[in-house]
Formats: C-alpha cells, structure tokens, sequence
C-alpha cells in the first residue's frame, strides 16, 4: 500500500521560515535535514525545540506530527496534527493534516475513522490522488474486518450452540438420576407403609410360626442330649460287661 506520509515538508518550512526567528529556522532545517536522513527521533527533538522557541507554527506541529508517525507513535502524532490542523490558514493545509490524521488512524486499525479523515480531505482536496487510494484501501480493509467479524460472531454462536446442548443433556442425566432415587425413596416407603398396615392376623401367624420354629429347635435339642446321654448307658453297660468276664487260665498237665 502506498500511503503519503508527509507532504512537501521543506517547501512548507521554506516559505514559514521568512517569519521565523533565526533559531527558529536553524532548528527546524536541522530537523527536516535529520527527518531526510530517516534520524526521526532527532528530528523530533529538532522540531520539538523550534516549538518552543515558537509554538503557534503549523509547519512545526505538522513536521513534529510526521517524525511521530515515522517512529509509530501514532497517537502522539494524531495529537500533533490536530494542533496544526487548529493553525491551519486555507483548505489546502487542512487537506494536508486530514490525510495525515488519516494515515495514522489506519495504522491504528481504526479503519472507519480513517476513511472519515480522507473524506474530510478529498472535500478540501477533490484532486488529491494518493488520498483517494488511501480511501479505498481502508474501505477495502473495513470491510474484510467486518466479515472477519462476523465469521467470529457466527463461530462463537455456533460454540454458544453446542455448549448450550450439552449443558442441556447433563441436565437431563441429572434428572433421569434424581427420577430414579425418588421412585427407589417412594418404593421404601411403600413397603415400610405395607409392612405397617399388615391386620393383627399375618402378625399373629407370624409371631406363632415363629415361636413354633424356635421350639422345634428346643425339641431337637432336647431328642439331642438324650441320645446322648443313652449311648453313655450302653456304652459304661458293655464297659461293666468286659470287667466281670472270667479269664482263661493254661491247665497245667
């Protein structure tokens, strides 16, 4: 892209230096010799002192603007071309700082303010070609911005989409889940329900079968020990048996 960054600077300085003081005038052509020389920081100072000496110049606000622009400060340099656009005297300065302002506001990436500046500019300056190009370059570049603006909106939407749905089956889950435990709950309840509104009838065949299973335990129990306490008999009746049996002697012949 080819975009005008400064505009005849020394024929500007050249017809103000007939009202500049003569420090004034060594400053600020040192200043547009270093500015030459792509030294833009000390073309800075240059410029910067030569305002000091005399602040009301719109040669020197507009030179101090560019060096500003050269070194990417670009809103220091905006500043600096509003105060010369505040002393310009006719349209053709005016066209001159709006173009710059222009520049610098697209540098900036602020593409509608630019395209605005070089408007103002190509009003005062219908024939200005390179303000022309700049004016569509920027509104080229606005618009490329704003599709990719709305690719990302489309994209987050798409996102939000997706989120938004499985958000909505994790809740679906979580309800499924509490559903479940609430009829597991509700069936507890059923029973302990039924379990209390049994009649005094179940209950009492309940508790009689139950007693009756503990005393055929006890019966068994008892039929148990006697058995046992009968082997005992036999068993000392035969020990009785084998202690009073006579025993066999050798006959001597």
């Amino acid at each position: 892209m080819r975009i005008n960054l400064i505009y005849n600077v020394s024929i500007l300085l050249l017809i103000s230096s007939m009202t500049f003081a003569q420090s004034t005038r060594s400053l600020v052509n040192e200043g547009v010799d270093l500015y030459e020389e792509n030294k833009f920081s000390d073309a800075e100072v240059k410029f910067k002192k030569g305002l000091e000496n005399d602040f009301e110049t719109f040669e020197g606000h507009f030179d101090l603007g560019s060096a500003y622009y050269k070194q990417e400060r670009f809103d220091e340099a905006m500043q600096a071309y509003k105060n010369a656009l505040a002393l310009s005297e006719n349209d053709v300065e005016r066209s001159k700082v709006y173009h710059n302002i222009g520049n610098a506001l697209l540098k900036n990436q602020k593409f509608q303010e630019s395209i605005e500046a070089y408007k103002q500019s190509l009003k005062l300056d219908p024939r200005d070609i390179e303000t022309k190009y700049n004016l569509s370059y920027a509104l080229n570049m606005l618009k490329n911005q704003q599709q990719q603006n709305q690719q990302n909106k489309d994209q987050n939407k798409d996102q939000n989409k997706d989120q938004n749905k499985d958000q909505q089956q994790q809740q679906n889950q979580d309800q499924q889940k509490q559903d479940e435990q609430k009829d597991q709950e509700q069936d507890q309840q059923n029973q302990q329900q039924q379990d209390q509104q049994q009649n005094p009838e179940q209950k009492e065949q309940q508790q009689q079968q139950a007693k009756k299973k503990n005393e055929m335990s006890k019966e068994e129990a008892e039929r148990i020990l006697q058995a046992l306490k009968n082997n005992e008999a036999e068993l000392q009746k035969e020990l009785r048996k084998k202690k009073g049996k006579p025993v066999n002697t050798v006959k001597d012949w």
